[in-house]
């Protein structure tokens, strides 16, 4: 049976650095590849910043628990927060880009918003649970020897 690791801090931005280290550390010792690994890191990093800002709104109102697993075909990561319930479908995607005008792309994006897409673009599964007990984001990274199967 995989043996689950859990670190929990303060819902502060000077905390996700030690988050997201906690879990390349888990990633790497899954085996995960560069790329892999930095696709991991930067949606942990997008997940835990979206918490404070928007589920606490605020450093400081709660904490995140962050929990990674190695199972046989992939690397699952939980993020555990008290803050305000959120419903991922209600995001709208980002508008479409024109290849043909990159300068008028940048122009129309509005800051933020896109955080929920690079998690979903990054991870090969993503899943969103709330209760009582609070939001629970499960992100899932197949592992190298996994590409061919089907984790969801």
């Amino acid at each position: 049976m995989p043996t689950k690791h859990s670190l929990t801090v303060p819902g502060q931005y000077r905390e996700i650095r030690q988050l997201c280290q906690f879990v390349m550390d888990g990633a790497k010792e899954a085996g995960l590849d560069e790329t892999a690994l930095f696709h991991v890191e930067l949606a942990c990093d997008e997940a835990c910043t979206n918490i404070i800002e928007h589920g606490y709104q605020g450093e400081g109102k709660g904490t995140i628990t962050v929990s990674w697993e190695i199972v046989p075909d992939a690397f699952v990561i939980t993020i555990h927060d008290n803050g305000r319930a959120f419903d991922p479908d209600e995001v709208p995607p980002p508008p479409e880009f024109d290849d043909t005008n990159t300068a008028a792309n940048i122009k129309n994006l509005k800051t933020g918003g896109l955080g929920l897409h690079f998690i979903r673009s990054l991870m090969d599964s993503v899943h969103y649970q709330f209760s009582p007990n609070g939001n629970t984001l499960t992100l899932i990274k197949k592992r190298p020897s996994a590409k061919g199967s089907n984790t969801s």
